[in-house]
């Protein structure tokens, strides 16, 4: 994640420093809060508890008593995006949306990230809004854990703590539309819909197309 996280920075920096060499460049960034799915693989997961198979695979309804449900995607997202138009109509932008707190997975817990790098089509303009159409590729991270505690004592002292035990990495095709609607000159509300496709994701979820439905708000600067 720390990777992804260094490469979005590095774009965001590079769009603001293209802002300052032209005026007529208009740049984005904007924080956003939204939602992504996927459905369950419908397989399980045996528990610590089982003697032979902790945290393998194992069928649901086949008598084991260790064997949980994986989960679907159906979680909170937190999203990160920047952009730059070149011209009126053309950009480049970027975007790392998170799963800021983790998930029950079976046994695990879970947290899914996605970053992309698009081209921008902007092909309508006006003072007060903007259309926009995204295209890029990326990548998709699903990792794991699992939550661990213990006592000191009489239970004088209790802490807990998840440990990591893996994570899937895919390359990621993404595809978004969006209206940039402006409540002040440089202040904007955009919401727009995202759709992330990363073969293996089916490993993990019951597909690899994930729709994402987030609103961004922030701030825009240059000429537009």
């Amino acid at each position: 994640m720390r990777a992804s996280v260094r490469c979005f920075v590095c774009a965001a920096l590079f769009a603001f420093g293209a802002s300052l060499a032209s005026a007529q460049s208009q740049v984005d960034i904007g924080l956003g809060f939204g939602a992504a799915f996927d459905k369950s693989t419908g397989q399980g997961i045996d528990n610590l508890n089982s003697p032979t198979n902790a945290f393998g695979a194992c069928a649901l309804n086949s008598g084991d008593t260790y064997c949980e449900p994986t989960a679907s995607l159906n979680a909170f997202f937190l999203g990160i995006s920047g952009d730059i138009l070149f011209t009126k109509h053309f950009g480049f932008g970027a975007n790392f949306d998170v799963q800021p707190a983790t998930k029950n997975y079976g046994p695990l817990t879970e947290r899914q990230m996605f970053y992309d790098f698009n081209g921008v089509y902007q092909p309508y303009s006006s003072k007060r809004a903007q259309f926009r159409l995204l295209g890029g590729v990326g990548g998709s991270r699903t990792s794991f854990g699992f939550n661990e505690s213990g006592c000191v004592g009489n239970n004088i002292a209790c802490s807990s703590q998840n440990e990591p035990v893996g994570a899937d990495n895919h390359f990621d095709v993404h595809a978004g539309v969006g209206v940039q609607l402006y409540v002040t000159d440089h202040i904007f509300v955009r919401p727009e819909f995202d759709f992330h496709y990363a073969p293996g994701l089916h490993n993990d979820f019951n597909s690899n197309a994930v729709p994402e439905f987030i609103v961004y708000v922030g701030f825009s600067g240059g000429g537009r």
